[in-house]
């Protein structure tokens, strides 16, 4: 157990008749970063509280490493009125926080003014953080307020969303934990801050267990994937499309065993209606074997229908959506657009993307001509039809229950036409009749949202705006959200810090820098950062301190032999991959010692950049 954090032996969880863990196995090892995924409901932030310790199961035994250090990030914002970000983030340091804490705010003071009192206090404060060991702290918390662009001093009740964000993610890492639980970390994040934290993550070096719906960080930080699905934690090895191309084939060996199992059980059926004959006395084990048939079937969990949602589109609006013209706006002395000119044309989907507080929110408001801005005209085309996803889900009333906010009191909506069942409906969107009567302030994060979609999408528009629509989302409605709006033929304006989706479904993105400038891009979000990466001057002691680069296979000019070369390559390194995949996958490979895992998943990450590199190589050859 020396490299193992936690572990947790046959544990269940229910709440009511809803099975969320049901009897799962789970070891965490020393330096593993696993990611867990699953739909929204069925339990992820759960079992990260069993795993902390604030939850207790309802059978099953949970082993932690003594004295172990675990901090955890939840999805809920901060609720604090009155302290300070340093005085909330110290808070996480018990005691030695408080002290700080305390030394801080009389430092702060002493810039001000002095008494011989305010000396004793601060010598006293000075010994009591030497007796706790409390400065390397200190300095932690410095270096990652810093980091993370905070103003120790400010109060956190007077923080955005996203800043609030920030400093929870700041609380949970001064404490320098052995294991660190995030659950959905990027939510309120801006992709500077996303980034940031992946690089944070990657050099801590810590155990982690994060939820999350952004495949980004997933697919850098997940040294392996554990899913939960209908009550059962399975681990898969490997990268995201790993994951997905696995999944599938379990899913297709699932279906093909029940099918199997089905048609034995139908035959079993037909065989003990034949009456009297199938009740003889030597046919009495077949007929307890059929009544253990039954009882198999009835404790099937079925895989959870998949959100099959249609967007509602209006008739076409006119090529000419929204015309912005010399457009400036200030809030008192803070620019936030400044002289900036833009024509949005019918099958436009644009980003907006650039750092927190920069002003995104007030320029879709802008677009809308729901604020008028200082300067400029903005006009709009004819015959727009707007649907607006608001992040704040201000058009949800907490109130009233799922049906009425999407209903309004009517049984039927009309979709594409057509009359459905606003029941039925909902049902697109996973919600059950009884779940459909639930008061819209039950529900959880993703619930809200998915209902918020459905909100959205039952309304006739050629105009979608859509601002952070992907929060609390579930990777699969996420995929299938991309899937739906890419196939739209309407106009879409749209603000994400979710990278993958941004590239997905964007076609041309507006990056807003600060001081009211904007700047138009080509493309979604990476063909944005590249541009932006490759314009950054290069100073000149970098130069000189760069090494000369190794020879890449992208470097070399293609010839004939060089095709058959790669493809042995090829082979060899893909073969190799295999072999690592089948250790991986064993069940006792996390049991071994911590720098031999990490020696394979280090083995296993190089030979696949080599591989994506040399299929580079190859399609360049090929042409």
């Amino acid at each position: 157990m020396a490299d193992h954090l936690v572990m947790l032996d046959n544990v269940s969880l229910a709440f009511g008749l809803d099975v969320l863990l049901d009897g799962i196995k789970l070891q965490v090892s020393v330096g593993e970063r696993l990611c867990l995924i699953g739909r929204n409901g069925t339990g992820k932030s759960s079992l990260l509280k069993i795993i902390e310790g604030t939850q207790l199961p309802d059978r099953g035994s949970v082993w932690r490493k003594p004295t172990l250090r675990v901090a955890r990030l939840s999805q809920e914002l901060p609720l604090q009125e009155s302290s300070t970000v340093y005085e909330f983030v110290a808070e996480g340091l018990a005691e030695t926080g408080k002290l700080l804490s305390a030394y801080h705010a009389l430092t702060h003071k002493l810039s001000t003014s002095c008494t011989s009192d305010d000396l004793i206090q601060l010598e006293r404060l000075q010994q009591a953080i030497d007796g706790k060991d409390g400065w390397q702290f200190e300095q932690r918390m410095t270096t990652i307020l810093m980091r993370l662009e905070l103003d120790p001093d400010i109060k956190v009740a007077s923080l955005s969303g996203g800043w609030q964000r920030r400093a929870a993610l700041a609380r949970a890492l001064v404490t320098s934990p052995e294991l660190l639980l995030l659950d959905e970390p990027t939510n309120h994040l801006d992709i500077e801050a996303i980034q940031w934290l992946e690089d944070q993550l990657m050099n801590e070096g810590i155990g982690l267990i994060f939820i999350t719906h952004d495949r980004a960080l997933l697919q850098r930080l997940a040294t392996r994937i554990i899913e939960l699905d209908r009550g059962q934690l399975t681990s898969w090895p490997g990268d995201y499309a790993n994951f997905l191309r696995r999944k599938e084939e379990l899913l297709q060996a699932e279906e093909n065993q029940a099918a199997l199992f089905d048609k034995k059980l139908a035959l079993e059926e037909k065989w003990i209606r034949q009456g009297i004959k199938a009740r003889r006395t030597r046919n009495e084990g077949r007929v307890r074997a059929l009544e253990a048939l039954r009882k198999e079937r009835a404790a099937r969990r079925e895989v959870q229908g998949k959100t099959t949602f249609l967007l509602n589109e209006a008739k076409k609006s006119g090529k000419l959506v929204i015309d912005l013209d010399h457009v400036s706006h200030y809030f008192g002395d803070k620019c936030i657009l400044r002289d900036f000119s833009l024509r949005v044309i019918r099958g436009d989907r644009i980003a907006l993307i650039g750092p927190n507080g920069v002003g995104k929110s007030t320029f879709l408001n802008i677009l809308l001509k729901n604020l008028e801005p200082s300067k400029g005209v903005v006009t709009h085309g004819t015959q727009l039809e707007i649907a607006y996803f608001d992040q704040l889900r201000a058009a949800l009333d907490l109130e009233k229950t799922v049906l009425d906010n999407v209903a309004e009191g009517n049984d039927f909506i009309e979709i594409d036409g057509k009359k459905r069942h606003v029941i039925s409906y909902l049902g697109d969107f996973l919600f059950t009749p009884e779940r459909a009567r639930t008061p819209v302030k039950a529900l959880s994060g993703g619930e809200s949202n998915r209902l918020l979609l459905a909100r959205l999408f039952s309304r006739p528009s050629n105009l979608l705006v859509l601002d952070e629509p992907t929060n609390d989302l579930d990777i699969e409605t996420l995929e299938l959200l991309e899937s739906l709006l890419m196939e739209y033929q309407g106009t879409i304006l749209l603000v994400s810090h979710d990278r993958v989706f941004l590239d997905n479904v964007a076609t041309s993105t507006l990056v807003l820098s600060g001081n009211g400038q904007i700047t138009e891009y080509i493309g979604g979000y990476r063909e944005s950062h590249q541009v932006i990466e490759s314009s950054k001057p290069v100073l000149p002691e970098t130069r000189k301190a760069e090494k000369p680069k190794a020879v890449s296979l992208l470097d070399k000019k293609p010839h004939s032999k060089e095709l058959a070369a790669i493809q042995k390559i090829i082979e060899k390194q893909e073969a190799r991959q295999a072999e690592i995949h089948d250790i991986m996958s064993s069940p006792d490979f996390y049991q071994k010692p911590s720098d031999e895992i990490a020696r394979v998943i280090k083995e296993l990450d190089g030979l696949t950049a080599d591989i994506a590199e040399a299929y580079a190589r190859w399609e360049l050859l090929d042409h």
